[in-house]
């Protein structure tokens, strides 16, 4: 049983290295008869990518373009879960807990922000709903679910913005830490103002905050603070890896070991890290599988060798969900409901 259970539709900014990509996997489905490098292929090319900017990304065509990487790839569900920040509806979230101050980060950020907040979240769930019907017909179970940014303080907030959506499942990760959104390529730079053993201890303590607020189906790349390579050694994070486990365990929630750190930035390395997923695996901590995929031709990538890797550790069911209900099912087809 393979499954892909973090997938986005879309995320900016929308610079001319993300246009390269849609063109790329709009090209992977659809190559253009033109000789490539032509005047008349460019003519095409550009026709087409706008075509595809004025559309959005809520159309049948390009849903369905995952539709059909999931079918190439044998991947049986799939969840596709927007971030909640591309949404007008919480704009007002996350510019009470992000730094938008008049500071070069708070102003960098708030920029950030008004760039990838570009869609309604009653236009993303409606699209969802639509699809799930159609892609049944052809054999891939569509899931809809959320990723939502946890804040501390901000539960209730999260709670009421989650109450729009009648999610299958909603994803909770931690991208942000005392305002700062560390995973941003443009902020980078400010892992250097921070002791590591301090900022480590505040993001795991976040992201166990996030675990027993029990907003969450599943806790997203649980050790994305690596993200950059300013690391800590394993050994001095591991009693932070214990009591991360506890914590899913005791609240009955699910992670994923999620592909996007090993093929999009510097870290190159799965989330969670080797001996982070030895220590959820011994406590038995439900998983499902992830690329955290951008653009449709990256959805299910890494899944295969990471349900190997599963495998390897004992790990025999995945955690799938419909209506926050979660069922495990074992890699081998079989269902087990909870």
């Amino acid at each position: 049983m393979k499954v892909d259970y973090h997938i986005h539709l879309e995320e900016g900014p929308y610079s001319i290295g993300w246009l390269a990509k849609i063109n790329e996997a709009l090209q992977h489905y659809e190559p253009l008869k033109e000789e490539k490098h032509s005047m008349e292929w460019l003519v095409k090319t550009q026709e087409r990518l706008q075509r595809r900017l004025n559309e959005g990304p809520f159309t049948t065509k390009w849903i369905d373009l995952y539709l059909e990487e999931a079918l190439r790839k044998g991947i049986k569900e799939v969840g596709i879960v927007d971030h909640l920040y591309r949404f007008y509806e919480a704009k007002e979230y996350y510019e009470k807990y992000v730094d938008i101050s008049d500071s070069g980060l708070g102003r960098l950020q708030k920029e950030w922000l008004d760039q990838v907040r570009v869609a309604s979240l009653h236009d993303f769930t409606k699209a969802i709903e639509e699809a799930k019907e159609r892609w049944s017909k052809r054999g891939v179970t569509l899931k809809l679910g959320i990723e939502a940014d946890y804040f501390i303080g901000g539960e209730q907030e999260l709670q009421s913005l989650l109450a729009l959506g009648d999610f299958d499942y909603v994803i909770g990760s931690v991208h942000f830490l005392n305002g700062w959104g560390f995973d941003n390529p443009d902020t980078k730079e400010y892992f250097k103002e921070h002791d590591l053993y301090a900022l480590y201890d505040t993001f795991f303590k976040t992201v166990e905050c996030a675990v027993r607020s029990e907003l969450f189906d599943i806790i997203a790349h649980l050790d994305n603070i690596k993200v950059f390579n300013y690391r800590l050694d394993e050994n001095e994070q591991l009693s932070y890896y214990k009591e991360i486990a506890r914590a899913l365990v005791e609240t009955n929630t699910a992670t994923e070991i999620n592909a996007g750190l090993y093929y999009r930035y510097p870290v190159r390395e799965m989330c969670p890290s080797p001996l982070y997923l030895q220590v959820l695996a011994k406590h038995e901590v439900p998983i499902t599988l992830s690329s955290d995929a951008h653009y449709p031709n990256d959805l299910g990538k890494y899944v295969e060798e990471n349900v190997k890797t599963l495998r390897n550790h004992d790990i025999s069911h995945l955690a799938t969900f419909t209506k926050r209900v979660r069922t495990m099912r074992l890699l081998e087809e079989v269902t087990i409901s909870k």
